[in-house]
């Protein structure tokens, strides 16, 4: 693990990684990511392409828009896109280091090209982070993109005419920094729709609202009765802060974060009404 004095912590003890998201390319975000073998994406995928699959039949539509929040440099999108892994990705930006920014945006693109899926998704991000949307949108990982922040502020119209067009919400790791005001404010712009959800939320943080202000809206919401993998813990300050607040929340970490690694859970939302989503 790297020493505490070389890294931040933000305030709920998590290591901060912030700088990997803000660079022009991904290619510091595979880099460091992997040193804690990230792996939530591959795990929600075959999540994410089931629930896309029952939306599709429910409802008729052949390709349905997806909105990512937190989607960085379109990692979901990529894997839903073309079948791809966070481990492939990994090894494609380290044999690219000596290209370019444009000439990896032109590898990028054509490794889309070659390896896109007949039934894939319209992808869409949301993030704060504008140059990791651009490299998405630009790599061809993302369709459109929403660089705004709607825990601080509500949707522009463009914004939401955007966002009138999704069908399913997907995360993989921004809530809890992430909230309810989001997710009310995305639905809300949605026009009058209830778009499906499928949320992994570290178990470090609560659902409990989550759920509760969806609730209102007309959503159910089940949990996915099994702990997915996120990343092993960065720093051994990490590693206790994360297992302080567990303890603090009443749960139990012993074989699972007690054992060092992040743990998220799944959570699916969809409306009681579905003839009316």
């Amino acid at each position: 693990m790297p020493t505490e004095d070389t890294v931040a912590h933000d305030r709920t003890g998590k290591v901060s990684f912030d700088d990997i998201y803000t660079r022009p390319d991904p290619r510091a975000f595979y880099a460091t990511l992997q040193q804690f073998d990230y792996r939530i994406p591959d795990l929600a995928l075959p999540h994410f392409e089931r629930l896309i699959g029952e939306y599709r039949t429910e409802t008729g539509i052949a390709t349905p828009t997806v909105l990512d929040i937190g989607s960085s440099y379109g990692v979901n999108g990529a894997l839903l896109r073309c079948g791809t892994s966070v481990a492939e990705l990994t090894e494609r930006y380290a044999a690219a280091a000596s290209l370019s920014r444009a000439e990896l945006v032109a590898a990028d693109r054509a490794f889309v090209d070659a390896r896109r899926r007949p039934d894939a998704p319209r992808c869409v991000g949301l993030d704060v982070s504008r140059p990791a949307l651009d490299y998405a949108v630009a790599a061809g990982f993302l369709d459109g993109a929403l660089h705004a922040d709607f825990e601080a502020d509500e949707p522009t119209d463009a914004q939401r005419s955007e966002l009138a067009g999704t069908d399913l919400v997907v995360s993989t790791g921004c809530l809890g920094y992430v909230t309810e005001k989001t997710l009310l404010r995305v639905v809300d712009a949605a026009g009058g729709r209830l778009p499906w959800m499928a949320h992994f939320c570290l178990r470090m943080f609560p659902y409990d609202a989550i759920a509760a202000e969806l609730g209102d809206l007309g959503y159910t919401t089940v949990r996915i009765d099994r702990p997915f993998r996120q990343r092993r813990f960065a720093t051994d300050h990490e590693r206790t802060s994360v297992l302080d607040r567990l303890s603090d929340l009443g749960v139990d970490a012993t074989g699972l974060e007690a054992d060092g690694w992040f743990y998220a859970q799944l959570y699916l939302s969809r409306p009681r009404n579905r003839k009316a989503a």
